[in-house]
Order: structure tokens, then C-alpha cells, then sequence
């Protein structure tokens, strides 16, 4: 009797679980959303519009570079400002690794820096946070310089 309550017990908390994460495909659709993402984010540097920028940003983001912290929006956009200042990007980055939590609230992505003569320069990692459906806010973004060139 109890090894039959027991194994029924097991058997009801490993459906719940089941229920809580989301299948392959489903997070392979998540990781694709993220990577789309990513990289029209970066395009916006490319493109050099930097109110689009501003849209990838979610409003209680922190954005960590050197020594700096920036705290929301307002103050990762208004940092950033001066990337999208000149004619030509000073750099651009691309997704490299992108993974979804299973509860597909939460996502990674990472990758290279590259200047404009695509020499790598550094890396950045940012975590990306589902607002709504087919919508990742930026909540967290840190850049890395290589250790043979400073990065921006």
C-alpha cells in the first residue's frame, strides 16, 4: 500500500513537472525568437537608430560596462547615445549562444564584439526577459574587452 501510494505520488509530481517546462520544440521556437532578437538589436547599431535601440531595453534594466552601472532605460540609452553618434559603427556583435530557461521567461544570449574591420574585440552577454508573447525586453548586458584590445 505505501509503495503503491508512493509510486503514485511520484507519478502525479513528475506530470506537474512535465507541465511546468516546455517541450523541445517549443524552446527551439523560444531560442529562435531570442536569436531574432539579438540580432535586430544589434542592427540597430548597424543602422545606426538608436531610438529602436532604446526599444530592446527593458525599463528596470542594468547594463554593466568597466566600471559603470547603468540602472533603466533611461540610463543605458542615454549612455549608449554616443555609439550611434558617428556615420560608421565603432562595433557590432552577433548572437553566438542563445539557451531559454524551460519556463521560457528567461533567456541567454552571448557572442562576439567585432570592430569595424571584424577583428574581435571582446564579448557580451545579455538576458533577455519574455514581456509578452514574441517580445524580450533586455534586463541584463555586459561587454567584455579582449584581452589584446580595448573594446567600447
Amino acid at each position: 500500500m505505501i509503495l503503491r501510494t508512493v509510486l503514485m505520488l511520484f507519478g502525479v509530481l513528475s506530470l506537474a513537472a512535465c507541465a511546468n517546462g516546455l517541450g523541445d520544440a517549443e524552446l527551439a521556437r523560444l531560442r529562435a525568437e531570442v536569436v531574432a532578437t539579438e540580432t535586430a538589436f544589434a542592427q540597430t547599431m548597424a543602422r545606426r537608430d538608436h531610438a529602436a535601440f532604446a526599444t530592446f531595453i527593458a525599463d528596470d534594466a542594468v547594463f554593466f560596462g568597466g566600471s559603470t552601472t547603468l540602472r533603466g532605460r533611461t540610463a543605458a540609452a542615454e549612455a549608449w547615445r554616443r555609439w550611434y553618434s558617428t556615420p560608421q559603427a565603432p562595433f557590432s556583435w552577433a548572437p553566438e549562444t542563445v539557451e531559454v530557461l524551460e519556463s521560457g521567461s528567461l533567456a541567454l544570449s552571448s557572442g562576439p564584439v567585432f570592430d569595424p574591420q571584424g577583428k574581435r574585440i571582446g564579448s557580451f552577454s545579455s538576458i533577455w526577459r519574455r514581456e509578452a508573447p514574441g517580445v524580450w525586453r533586455i534586463v541584463f548586458d555586459k561587454g567584455e574587452s579582449s584581452c589584446d584590445a580595448a573594446a567600447p
